[in-house]
């Protein structure tokens, strides 16, 4: 059972540590030579709050113990064993369900050696650790130590996520005096970079987390309001009185009925996320969500199932499980008692699944290819809005009289609802065809389609169209007419959108502006398509133009060595724009902030572009063919090197991401994620063309 714990932890958080670059221990390593022939290796773990690290004697069946590998060599002589130099302390892990010493906040270990040989020698090996918190592990990690020692200096190798200082670099490194004429020589973290790309030596930060955070944020809203309109489906409204009544047997025990009410709330949203849960570890994996999000198969499964989701929710056929899964949780709730609360909530969950699978699964679907722990937040904010009615109605039973009779009105929610699922699948065809450059599915295209739809359920609203299950609408009341008014509204803000107007507050759900094949704008071109022309603002003609389009206006490479080669030549800075095909957060800030005259302006004026997509799959020629020193496999896709480069360098994959880098390809300012404000992008900019200014 230990065993299974730690393999569904490591399992899960390795995801999340992957797609978040979580890494709560720190190391840093130091030699001091004592005399000449012997030497004090100090290895040090700064560990983050709330984590331990464990120590090197752990008992057969607990965690991964620290240890450490020294590679054999003649030049010098292990004396003793690694010994722990911090206490640490001893507790009971729930996980493993032992006593366990581990380390917090910082562990030192040392290692004396003696020296075999004159002269310089290189101490080299690995240490593999595991550290934990009161409720996740993360895998197992090994880190490289390498030691370059003389008998005439104090030497202290790589420390991990140093901040950079004032330094004298060398070559390897950066020097500072220390004392007693010393030289304490630290050496910052090295990616090395695939073939024919730059080597940023300088620790980059990791992205602003607010970003996801407040996106979450909206997911789990729209998940909640999901689970609300769950409850006025066909399926599920005429279910609240006859469940109402199940509490109302302990009218005259206030107290018991509040507390059955509230365990059947909390156990319909437990059920929902249980399920979030399980789709949430078998999307693990830092790179899932783009796979899922850019290629053609999962994509096209997706828009399948949203077609069959809108077909059920229209009418042509009821998704329903087996009776007998129905029967059993009923029988137990004719038992009785508090765990019969449990069965009830059990219970209206799979009677209502004909009504809110659709809904169930077109959010289970969007939220796979989105972050790790997506699919569980989804269905938190389902459970809590499907179950919150019934457990406030339960409560207080008087509400009920203020409820609307059961009518034609349900269907009509179940009507619209399979219009809405209907018109969100064409993101998956669109997905295809940005990602392929099929150029088949065009802005214009895409916005017609849904101008039918909304057309189509606003003709549906006022009664002029029927599905199969409607009844006469005999008049329209003033809470439809209400609908109608905004569908045929957001049918008339889509109509601009044909011409080439931003959409601005949608855009993240269309196709990016760069597929729109008619405009009335009058941004300036920014590149010519004439053969054996070099566009304006170019060095040379960009690579992939053909099949990828740059924002209006603005002139972009779609190669980062070609970029970089042209930002040397015009002594520029380079600005990397790491973005994705299936970016939503990318389209709007072509659409919101790339469409801006000043940010167009000093774009085209003060700076070279790479526009890197980090999901195309389009194939290299094998001369650009790179081997990623990430996972040590050979990128042969656009998408795959781009990706692996931000990875590589930036220690992120989120996009959008822009990086500001000199014409020698180092980092030169903070990175900036997603924004919408201008002005916090404009600033970006004009801080990355300061620091360029001031390197030069």
């Amino acid at each position: 059972m230990r065993k299974m714990i730690l393999l569904i932890s490591a399992f899960f958080w390795f995801g999340i540590s992957q797609a978040q670059m979580v890494n709560p221990v720190h190391w840093s390593f130091k030699a001091d030579m004592i005399s000449k022939k012997e030497a004090v290796l100090t290895f040090t773990a700064d560990i983050d709050d709330k984590f331990h690290l464990y120590s090197q004697n752990i008992p057969d069946g607990g965690p991964v113990p620290t240890s450490f590998r020294f590679d054999p060599s003649d030049a010098y002589a292990l004396e003793g064993k690694v010994e722990e130099v911090s206490e640490g302390e001893t507790l009971f892990d729930k996980s493993f369900n032992m006593k366990l010493k581990v380390f917090s906040h910082q562990a030192i270990f040392r290692q004396k050696i003696k020296l075999l040989k004159e002269g310089p020698v290189k101490v080299t090996g690995t240490l593999e650790f595991m550290s934990c918190d009161d409720s996740r592990c993360i895998p197992p990690k090994e880190v490289d130590f390498s030691f370059d020692l003389s008998d005439s200096q104090t030497t202290s190798a790589k420390k991990a996520e140093a901040p950079p200082t004032e330094q004298k670099k060398t070559g390897t490194g950066t020097e500072e005096a220390g004392p007693q004429g010393q030289v304490n020589l630290e050496v910052q973290p090295t990616v090395i970079a695939p073939a024919g790309q730059e080597t940023d030596t300088e620790p980059t930060p990791p992205p602003a987390e607010k970003k996801g955070q407040k996106s979450m944020l909206v997911f789990f809203l729209l998940s909640l309001l999901a689970g609300l309109a769950g409850t006025l489906t066909p399926c599920v409204f005429p279910m609240i009185p006859m469940t109402i009544a199940f509490f109302s047997r302990n009218s005259g025990n206030r107290g018991r009925a509040i507390l059955q009410a509230l365990i059947f709330g909390i156990s319909i949203m437990l059920i929902y996320t249980s399920v979030g849960l399980i789709v949430s570890l078998t999307s693990a994996g830092a790179n899932l969500g783009t796979v899922l999000s850019t290629h053609w198969i999962p994509n096209l499964i997706f828009f399948v199932l949203f077609l069959v989701f809108a077909a059920a929710f229209l009418g042509m056929f009821e998704m329903v499980l087996p009776n007998s899964l129905i029967t059993k949780a009923d029988q137990q709730v004719d038992k009785g008692g508090m765990l019969a609360a449990f069965f009830m909530g059990l219970t209206t969950v799979l009677v209502s699944f004909s009504c809110t699978g659709p809904l169930v699964g077109a959010l289970l679907v969007e939220a796979s290819t989105g972050e790790v722990i997506k699919p569980t937040i989804g269905m938190l904010g389902f459970g809590v809005g499907f179950g919150l009615p019934f457990t406030l109605l339960a409560i207080f039973p008087s509400w009920l009289k203020g409820l609307p009779k059961s009518g034609g009105w349900l269907n009509s929610v179940e009507v619209v609802l399979g219009l809405l699922v209907l018109a969100l699948s064409l993101k998956y065809l669109s997905n295809i065809d940005q990602t392929y450059s099929l150029h088949l599915m065009s802005r214009e295209l895409y916005l017609s389609i849904w101008i039918v739809i909304f057309s189509i359920m606003g003709f549906y609203l006022l009664g002029k169209i029927k599905f199969k299950k409607d009844s006469d609408l005999p008049y329209v009341g003033f809470p439809r007419l209400v609908m109608v008014i905004v569908i045929f509204s957001f049918v008339v803000y889509l109509i601009p959108g044909l011409f080439g107007a931003p959409l601005k507050s949608i855009s993240g759900l269309l196709p990016p502006m760069s597929s729109q094949s008619f405009t009335l704008s009058a941004a300036p071109a920014a590149q010519t398509t004439a053969e054996n022309t070099v566009p304006a603002g170019f060095c040379d003609t960009p690579k992939y133009a053909d099949k990828l389009e740059s924002p209006p206006g603005i002139p972009v490479y779609f190669e980062y060595k070609q970029a970089l080669a042209c930002a040397r030549k015009q002594h520029k800075p380079l600005l990397l724009d790491f973005v994705g095909h299936a970016c939503s957060n990318c389209k709007e800030m072509e659409t919101n902030v790339f469409t801006d005259p000043r940010v167009i302006k000093t774009l085209r004026n003060d700076f070279v572009i790479a526009k890197l997509y980090v999901d195309d799959r389009t194939k290299l020629p094998e001369s650009d063919w790179v081997t990623s020193t990430v996972d040590g496999k050979v990128k042969k896709k656009m998408g795959q090197v781009n990706a692996d480069l931000q990875i590589a360098r930036f220690k992120t994959n989120t996009q959008p991401y822009y990086v500001i880098l000199d014409d020698n390809g180092k980092m030169i300012s903070d990175p900036l994620g997603h924004t919408l404000d201008i002005r916090e992008f404009l600033d970006f900019l004009a801080q990355g063309k300061k620091a360029f200014e001031e390197g030069k």
